[in-house]
């Protein structure tokens, strides 16, 4: 029987094997393998293909979003116990990166047509110590960033981008990632641009911003031995960034794979009790990190679908206010009755 596991990564990144041996040769007799010229040039062509003026790469997605945070407290653009507002219905970084920064959460519906947040149930739930607001891009599409923008203009209100799952993303000419005053990128194996390892970089316009989150990464040090900050190590090495430069000059055709398999996936999906997603207006909108289907018959689904070779997963088997972690603010939750995500 056809197997069809979720991921292959190994099938992937067969396809670049001989760049990635060259990538791994140049490297390891280059003697140099932290803050090197790998890492230098990534962070310039990041930068370049996403439209940001700057790209600081980092260890991870969660220190993406939770550096920048810190970042801004120690720029006095926040304090401690202000609110960011956040999706509930998200990857459990989102919502680490705001309380491991002494900030409180507070919660925003989504939309059962996209599960991203909307302009709608984000203002909703601000309140007199709202100074954030971190969209998530879902699944590889982009929220509703451009009125979630305007609304932080209006309100002066910070805008966070959380961009770990769609990198290529874009509305009109702009992509995800340069519509706020930073965004945090993961480069986690299984993203659409994903590393050998771990890997997360945040990208922002904002010069000052990128100094401290890059000073805040390297232990807080302003130069060697002395530390200004208190800092933390978050880096990338150099093999790291020599893979993503070799996989950034084919993140476009793969995610122009990826949507024409998401539209046949939509065009011949034909059954009442299984909801595809619903194709976007604008095709460029969505780099289907995940293709997630809904239904009320999740484990029969599941089970169907292993009996015949094809493996799925729960995207998110519980929404963050769910999980048994410490207290945090709750507003405006709504339940999605009847429906369940598989993806």
């Amino acid at each position: 029987m056809l197997r069809v596991p979720f991921l292959d990564v190994q099938r992937i990144n067969s396809r670049f094997q001989r760049e990635f041996d060259d990538a791994l040769c140049r490297v390891s007799r280059s003697g140099r393998y932290l803050f090197g010229v790998e890492t230098e040039a990534f962070e310039r062509e990041f930068a370049a293909w996403n439209g940001s003026a700057h790209c600081i790469t980092l260890a991870n997605g969660l220190d993406a979003l939770r550096l920048t945070l810190r970042a801004w407290i120690s720029l006095d653009r926040l304090a401690p116990g202000d609110e960011v507002v956040a999706p509930a219905n998200s990857f459990i970084a989102s919502a680490l990166s705001v309380t491991e920064s002494a900030l409180r959460l507070r919660f925003a519906d989504i939309s059962p047509d996209t599960f991203n947040v909307t302009v709608d149930t984000v203002s909703k739930v601000l309140g007199q110590h709202t100074r954030a607001i971190m969209p998530v891009h879902l699944y590889g599409q982009c929220a509703d960033v451009g009125r979630i923008r305007a609304l932080c203009v209006e309100r002066g209100l910070l805008l966070l981008e959380d961009a770990a799952q769609a990198h290529g993303a874009r509305v009109g000419s702009r992509n995800a990632g340069t519509f706020g005053d930073a965004a945090g990128f993961s480069f986690y194996p299984a993203k659409n641009l994903g590393a050998m390892g771990d890997a997360g970089c945040v990208t922002t316009d904002d010069a000052s911003l990128a100094e401290r989150v890059r000073l805040l990464g390297n232990y807080g040090a302003t130069r060697k031995y002395i530390h200004d900050f208190r800092g933390s190590n978050s880096r990338i090495d150099e093999l790291q960034a020599a893979c993503l430069r070799v996989k950034l000059r084919y993140l476009d055709s793969d995610n122009a794979h990826r949507r024409k398999i998401a539209g046949r996936y939509c065009s011949e999906i034909a059954h009442p009790l299984v909801m595809t997603p619903t194709l976007p207006s604008d095709p460029d909108s969505h780099v289907w990190h995940l293709f997630v289907v809904k239904t009320p018959h999740r484990s029969s689904l599941v089970q169907h679908l292993e009996a015949h070779g094809i493996e799925t997963l729960i995207h998110y088997p519980s929404v963050i206010h769910q999980l048994a972690i410490e207290p945090v603010l709750l507003v405006g939750l709504q339940r999605l009755r009847g429906q369940r995500a598989i993806s």
